[in-house]
């Protein structure tokens, strides 16, 4: 074993220790870096490392796929790894194809690690990815949290997401696969000029000799995580002091959230419609920024699929019914992603809204002291036309609506990258 090799397995050693685990996934496409992460893996194992399972997504968009696949199924049964090669045909040929195959591979990488009771999957995105991404981010204008880059680590679809080789470079992993012998795939994707990671890699090759390398760009995202996890801790305490969860909004106190600096409110703001919403990204700079100015005034405002109303005392941020009039969902399965409900529910029926009907329905309408943009978005029990529960509402003693996420997890999701 060679110099650079025991540093990085030293690194992945050092890297894994916190919330160490008995058993660690590994994503391995067949390129370069994913399997020099899995050799690497396989080494740190025989020493006291986890037991590793790996998978390979086969997104079936180019007929060397299948090929790759079952080259790193050969290299697993070499190295002792259990391996399974998860197929997407999710893709119907039109929308942003790259954005599709992401979400599709950790769907799949999720489902299949939550299937076999692994908690962590290693990913091996490198230093050069990551100042292809600053760089990317750059040019897009974002801020702070763009300019991070990619976060070491990362908890999302229920499982833990590792980059242990954010340090790495690309160069230095091909080296420890060619001093093994050990062969990978090439994507011919990696340099199709039509991709804008590929244009942002051939841009750092310009770049270089003004400093603006892959190094260079990494450091600057190590410096931005800093600054964005100082962010998320003022946001937070601003949270604790000014917000309350009810009936599955954020409720913000005015006079602390006018108090605080605008990059904090903007932040408490965009974290609360995020919630609220069960997005995955959050809004946009530019509405936001107008949300918040709207705030100021007392205003009214939709944004994001969430409705903002700023009273006299308090900001208000709740599911905008727009955005669910038309989801269903079998009673106890999650419905909007945020609410399931339990209780004995009658043959064939159904969860929905309970909209500007549903409420109409109610005995007392108003009797659960709850805003009507509140009630008209929640979650309610339907047999055909016939209204059964709406628990929000209070509604049906015999069932219950259960929050996806409660109070106690608003604070913590700041945090989660």
């Amino acid at each position: 074993m060679t110099g650079n090799d025991s540093r990085l397995l030293a690194d992945l050693r050092d890297f894994l220790a916190p919330g160490r685990s008995d058993r660690l996934g590994v994503a391995v496409s067949g390129g370069s870096d994913s399997t020099a992460l899995l050799c690497l893996l396989a080494d740190l194992r025989g020493t006291g490392g986890p037991d590793l399972a790996a998978v390979t997504v086969d997104h079936g968009l180019r007929p060397e796929a299948a090929g790759e696949a079952r080259s790193v199924a050969a290299l697993c049964a070499r190295l002792g790894v259990s391996h399974t090669i998860c197929r997407w045909d999710g893709w119907d040929g039109t929308g942003n194809l790259p954005d599709q195959a992401r979400r599709a591979r950790q769907n799949l990488i999720a489902g299949w690690a939550s299937g076999l009771g692994i908690g962590a999957v290693a990913l091996a995105h490198t230093r050069d990815d990551q100042a292809e991404t600053v760089l990317l981010r750059l040019a897009r204008g974002s801020g702070v949290d763009g300019l991070s880059g990619m976060a070491p680590r990362r908890r999302a679809l229920g499982i833990d997401w590792l980059r242990p080789l954010l340090q790495a470079s690309r160069e230095e992993l091909r080296d420890v696969l060619v001093r093994r012998g050990v062969g990978w795939s090439e994507d011919p994707t990696n340099a199709d000029d039509s991709y804008d990671r590929v244009k942002a890699r051939k841009a750092l090759a310009v770049l270089a000799p003004l400093g603006l390398d892959a190094a260079g760009l990494a450091g600057t995202a190590a410096h931005m995580a800093r600054a964005r996890a100082a962010l998320d801790m003022a946001t937070a305490d601003l949270a604790r002091s000014a917000c309350r969860i009810e009936a599955g909004d954020v409720i913000i106190a005015r006079p602390a959230f006018e108090a605080a600096p605008e990059e904090i409110r903007l932040r408490l703001l965009s974290h609360a419609v995020r919630w609220v919403t069960a997005a995955e990204y959050r809004p946009r700079f530019a509405p936001l920024s107008e949300a918040l100015e709207a705030m100021g005034r007392g205003s009214r405002r939709t944004l994001a699929g969430a409705v903002l109303s700023a009273g006299p005392r308090a900001i208000r941020v709740t599911r905008e019914y727009r955005a669910v009039a038309g989801l269903t969902a079998a009673p106890g399965a999650v419905w909007d992603r945020r609410w399931r409900i339990l209780g004995p529910a009658p043959e064939g029926a159904e969860v929905r809204a309970l909209g500007p009907v549903g409420l109409g329905m109610l005995e007392n309408p108003r009797g659960s002291g709850l805003p009507h943009a509140t009630l008209i978005a929640s979650p309610a029990l339907w047999s055909g036309a016939r209204l059964v529960a709406a628990p929000v509402a209070g509604s049906g003693d015999s069932w219950h609506a259960e929050p996806v996420f409660d109070a106690t997890s608003f604070i913590p999701a700041i945090f989660a990258h």
